[in-house]
């Protein structure tokens, strides 16, 4: 039976496993995220749009990226039990990217350079036991371990179902490697055409900086870098819009000692989360995604470009692949709206406001012995 058609059923298991639909007004959205933590970008960014009233979650779909997909998902269902959102559902995804293997990417340094950031295959590769090569490794969990577990469904099916009981609300954002959603794809060919949109931080097309990572490697970035055959199945599907966050405009934020104090003087579950667990101070790249999307005034700069994936497998391989109207192949997916300038001073005024206020929806959040504690 068609996708297109049969989706009856998805509705119905859907509004029952998430509840009536969001109120007028509200975003619906599921997340696609490698959720490495406690605290730092990957986590943020999904607490951005939980801490928003502007958004109903369906639910997140954990792919692995930063580390893998186990971890993030622990770290994830913990930071939920903090917020009180034990609500949302968690769903495992892809473990290993499609076709890109650690031991490749391993070998091919010795021809073509180290690697920046390795994500679960090393990380950096200053410290290798941080990153061990047992992808159901129990992750160190210093906020403390989750009572809540993951749902029972493949993260591809998900976000499948999710779309289609929606047709044309639900928005995908994708903060990761494309893993999941290369795999809903090709589950169901109608997978993007029937979801509002795609919001993906992914990509590097010319960014202006003196960070050595990307002066040197400009179209080098690790979500689409990590599986680019998945970033090519996903970029040139049948969406109806795409909004892509790249480095370009990641690199003109940061999390900075001054925000975090800012935004842990308030007595809210975000915050406090926050002011436990978090020591990143670095790009806001995921962030940047997620608050834009709620607030598209902080962009004041775009350019709308042909995305795809290098996927020649030499030196050049899963860097980013752009071109215009004028210059696109025959062949190519949906133009796509890539934002470029950020107003950071408004940016970081809507981050704090967000991390500082009250949790919507918050059921009382969990400690570390699994016991409901007074929230604000």
């Amino acid at each position: 039976m068609s996708f297109r058609y049969a989706t009856t059923a998805f509705a119905a298991a859907l509004v029952l496993s998430v509840g009536i639909g969001a109120a007028h007004g509200v975003e619906r959205v599921v997340i696609d995220q490698d959720g490495s933590g406690p605290g730092g970008s990957n986590i943020r960014s999904m607490m951005t749009l939980i801490q928003s009233r502007k958004v109903q979650v369906e639910g997140i779909a954990m792919v692995t990226g930063n580390a893998w997909v186990h971890a993030e998902t622990q770290h994830t269902l913990r930071m939920l039990e903090y917020l009180g959102r034990r609500d949302i559902p968690v769903y495992e995804g892809a473990v290993y990217p499609l076709v890109r293997s650690k031991a490749e990417t391993l070998a091919n340094q010795a021809f073509y350079g180290q690697v920046a950031w390795l994500g679960a295959w090393g990380g950096d590769g200053s410290d290798p036991k941080a990153y061990p090569d047992d992808p159901n490794a129990t992750p160190d969990m210093v906020e403390g371990a989750p009572k809540i577990e993951p749902a029972r469904k493949a993260a591809a099916q998900f976000l499948i179902d999710a779309v289609h009981a929606h047709p044309g609300e639900v928005t995908v954002y994708a903060a990761g490697p494309l893993t999941n959603l290369a795999i809903a794809q090709r589950l169901d060919p109608s997978f993007a055409e029937t979801a509002k949109q795609l919001v993906f931080m992914g990509g590097s097309i010319s960014p202006v900086t003196d960070d050595p990572e990307f002066t040197t490697t400009p179209n080098h970035e690790f979500n689409v870098w990590f599986d680019p055959e998945a970033a090519h199945a996903v970029l040139t599907a049948d969406w109806r819009q795409i909004t892509v966050t790249p480095i370009d405009i990641s690199l003109q934020s940061r999390y900075t000692d001054a925000m975090h104090a800012q935004i842990t003087q308030a007595d809210s579950p975000a915050a406090n989360y926050l002011s436990a667990f978090d020591t990143e101070r670095y790009y806001m790249w995921d962030e940047i995604a997620a608050v834009a999307w709620l607030h598209p005034d902080l962009v004041t700069e775009s350019r709308r470009l042909y995305l795809d994936a290098d996927m020649s497998h030499g030196p050049s391989y899963g860097n980013t692949l752009a071109w215009t109207e004028d210059t696109k192949p025959e062949h190519h997916g949906p133009l796509a709206t890539v934002q470029m300038t950020l107003d950071r001073k408004a940016f970081d005024t809507r981050f704090i406001e967000l991390m500082q206020a009250p949790t919507p929806q918050a059921k009382k959040p969990l400690d570390n012995d699994g016991q409901p504690v007074a929230a604000d």
